[in-house]
């Protein structure tokens, strides 16, 4: 038949299909050096599912994907790789990147990323004609998430198609040989964003180099608004305790630790101490805050840039922007989320001149847009493991890879919590877990998370089967995904708060859908139980389609509610009350100066409506005991001025010295038909101590250190009553270094396997993870099932 194929014309082509995360990272480029080395004849693309490579020799692919793990770009990463032979009628000469190919997208989407040290050598060079230009990126660095605005990941997509590439831009993007290969933010002086300095009313301040002029302004002790990668900064110079308290008082944080920029390492180790881990953590791709303990003789900061706190929290320049700014400094700078407290960082430029212009004496703008705004991601070194408090600038949106068991699990949205939110996607047997926006409680934060879904949704085309939401009636974010499957005709999972922490907990560390139960511990300031009531101590038989409740702390109630959070006496007072008689342990403890302070609150008005059941819900919360202990040692008594206050403050008075060796308060195990942990005789030998005048560093010791003897005592009870050999860690009490270290510790010390958080928050950022998980296992079974 003429023009129909013959065997003759057809050739043997080896497919190959790499999934991960492999846009915009430089991979192809790899892949096209790999094939020019080993002399292979084809070619490769992007598209919907990855990168696809085609190969004219199939005998050399095993080859081929040797050479190409080993090659893979630092801000790549492959998930799987899978190839295929067959016959084809395509003739290759040589070996070609070809174009993107449209199609259903599946790709993962690379985090933003800091200078790489090419990039940096480049602006530092003055024969490079980069030399100080503050948007100097390659495909191994630079705004990713921030600026895109849909997949494929090509310059049209991002905020940087308002930029028309110069001759020479356009020579390194479309040269295979070179690092700045299709990389979309691409840009120099002649065709790039540009930066300027304005003040206050607007007025540009005439400078060729803007970054000089504004680091002058710091020295002078004003205030910057700063627009970065993906949000705003307001900064001060860290050393000048009057800018540090005007920025205080002008932001109304008042208590909250400022995170601080410096240069470099070195620089941070005049003020902290800085361990290999910690120096690696800081100087990695992610480049995020790092908590460090301050050194004893930093006394060039102000006690103001962290009240309370042994803690300071550092990040390196992580643009080029940032880094010709800290080049004019040889201390750090304060470097704050641009904002009121509570607010959404802001991202556009006159945005932030209205919500900073009574904050900042001037703004450091630039013209490129920010599409997404990203946070800085918080992190933390516990027992030499990174942890992440925050996830966002560095790591969201890298995607998850799922356990075994889930390859089958549907496309599912949850949809977080309230506070510290995050939502997450289900989809090809991963997980990619939002950004950080926030407490959903504030209206714009609200707005920012709307947004976002829509956003999520269109970058990685997922149209959910199921939403998955906290069983808490009324979250904002329960409420729309109830809301959402009803409009929509999907399935509804409502996943119980602590059986969620757990759960993200053990997808985090691979437990598989089939590896059997954990005992998971759950510790945090509050969640909704199953029972209606308010839970935060729990002890938890579960898998990830179910979850018992095994043990518990005691109950206690938290008089006037949301003002217990708010007011940690309250929590204190609530907790002496159970002792027994008030007015026989008031008379008992007269002397005590806590008990001077308990009188002056209206403590019979407290007793009547807890009595009453008015407006004191009981409370197994860990967090509140926190509170209680932390009021009672007279740390942060009277109010906290953010969340976790009290108990973040009576961690850093710790001393350490004391813990090997000093005996911890004693709680009471009470074996009923769930194991109850009873803090009462902590609570006398702890009255007892303030009556010695034993200090709040001693008390906070032989708390921390008894807390962790009996969560590891009922964790071993129930491990051997219920023949489990694995503990999971979940919940924000557990970012607690020092109380995670000694229960991870006791607990391998008994032959325990222990699963603890490192890459998701163990806080409520961590919740979405669990909720996805746990709605993807109960759907897998009900298919099996039937």
């Amino acid at each position: 038949m003429p023009g129909a194929t013959t065997s003759h014309d057809l050739r043997p082509v080896t497919l190959i299909r790499i999934r991960g995360i492999v846009q915009g990272v430089g991979f192809r480029p790899a892949v096209w050096g790999v094939a020019h080395a080993l002399g292979l004849d084809g070619d490769v693309c992007n598209d919907g599912d990855g990168v696809l490579v085609r190969l004219a020799s199939p005998g050399m692919a095993g080859r081929f994907i040797e050479r190409l793990r080993q090659a893979v770009p630092p801000l790549a990463r492959i998930d799987s790789i899978e190839s295929l032979d067959e016959w084809s009628e395509l003739h290759f000469n040589g070996f070609n990147i070809i174009e993107s190919r449209h199609g259903a997208v599946t790709t993962g989407v690379s985090p933003d990323a800091a200078t790489c040290p090419a990039c940096l050598a480049e602006i530092r060079d003055p024969a490079n004609r980069r030399h100080r230009y503050p948007f100097t990126n390659c495909t191994h660095c630079g705004p990713r998430l921030s600026i895109i605005r849909g997949i494929p990941y090509d310059r049209e997509q991002t905020s940087m198609a308002a930029f028309r590439m110069c001759r020479r831009c356009r020579q390194e993007y479309d040269s295979p040989a070179d690092r700045r290969f299709h990389a979309q933010p691409n840009a120099c002086p002649d065709c790039g964003p540009q930066a300027w300095l304005e003040t206050a009313d607007g007025a540009r301040i005439a400078a060729s180099d803007p970054l000089p002029a504004a680091a002058a302004m710091l020295r002078d002790g004003s205030i910057l608004a700063i627009k970065g990668i993906g949000g705003f900064h307001l900064a001060a110079d860290a050393t000048n305790p009057a800018a540090v308290e005007r920025l205080r008082q002008r932001k109304r944080r008042f208590a909250k630790p400022f995170a601080l920029m410096a240069r470099e390492t070195a620089i941070i180790r005049h003020y902290c101490h800085v361990d290999g881990n910690e120096a690696g953590l800081l100087e990695s791709p992610a480049a995020p805050i790092l908590l460090l303990r301050r050194r004893a003789d930093a006394s060039a900061l102000p006690d103001a840039i962290a009240p309370g706190q042994v803690m300071l929290g550092f990040m390196l320049p992580y643009s080029p922007l940032h880094h010709l700014l800290l080049g004019e400094f040889d201390s750090p700078l304060v470097m704050t989320s641009g904002n009121l407290s509570d607010e959404p960082q802001c991202i556009r430029n006159d945005d932030a001149r209205q919500r900073l212009g009574a904050i900042a004496d001037a703004f450091l703008l630039h013209d490129r847009e920010i599409v997404n705004r990203i946070d800085d991601s918080v992190t933390r070194i516990i027992d030499s493991q990174p942890r992440i408090l925050r996830r966002a600038r560095g790591y969201a949106p890298a995607s998850l890879p799922l356990p075994a068991g889930f390859e089958k699990a549907p496309d599912i949205l949850a949809l977080g919590g309230e506070l510290k939110n995050s939502f997450c996607l289900l989809r090809n047997g991963e997980a990619i877990l939002s950004q950080h926006m926030g407490d959903l409680e504030d209206a714009s934060t609200w707005d920012d998370y709307l947004g976002n879904l829509d956003l999520y949704a269109r970058l990685f085309a997922h149209e959910a089967e199921t939403i998955a939401i906290d069983a808490h009636p009324d979250y904002r974010s329960s409420a729309h995904g109830r809301e959402m499957a009803a409009r929509l005709g999907l399935r509804l999972h409502e996943i119980h708060h602590h059986h969620a922490h757990i759960a993200s907990c053990l997808a985090e560390n691979g437990h598989g859908l089939s590896d059997g139960p954990v005992i998971g511990i759950a510790l945090d300031g509050l969640g909704y139980g199953p029972d209606g009531t308010i839970w935060g101590g729990e002890f938890l038989v579960a898998d990830y389609v179910e979850a018992g409740r095994a043990g518990h702390f005691h109950p206690a109630p938290m008089p006037g509610g949301t003002m217990a959070i708010l007011e940690p006496w309250r929590n204190c007072f609530a907790q002496l009350l159970q002792l027994g008689d008030w007015k026989m342990l008031l008379e008992t403890y007269a002397d005590l100066e806590l008990a001077g302070f308990l009188r002056s609150k209206p403590l019979e008005t407290l007793a009547a409506m807890i009595d009453r059941g008015i407006n004191s819900p009981p409370s197994s919360s860990c967090g509140r005991l926190f509170d209680a202990v932390a009021a009672a040692a007279g740390v942060c008594r009277e109010r906290i001025h953010y969340e976790g206050q009290a108990a973040i403050e009576l961690e850093a008075v710790v001393d350490t010295r004391q813990l090997a060796s000093i005996d911890g308060y004693p709680f009471l195990v009470e074996d009923a038909q769930s194991l109850q942990i009873d803090p009462s005789p902590m609570w006398l030998e702890l009255l007892g101590d303030l009556r010695q005048q034993r200090g709040a560093a001693i008390i906070s010791a032989r708390f921390h250190k008894g807390l962790a003897d009996v969560i590891c005592r009922v964790a071993a009870m129930l491990a051997r009553k219920r023949g489990i050999a694995t503990i999971a860690l979940s919940g924000g009490v557990f970012q607690n270094a020092t109380l995670l270290a000694l229960v991870e510790r006791q607990l391998a010390r008994q032959g325990i396997g222990v699963l603890t958080h490192r890459g998701v928050p163990a806080n409520d950022g961590g919740l979405a993870l669990g909720q996805a998980v746990i709605a993807a296992a109960r759907t897998i079974n009900s298919e099996v099932n039937h």
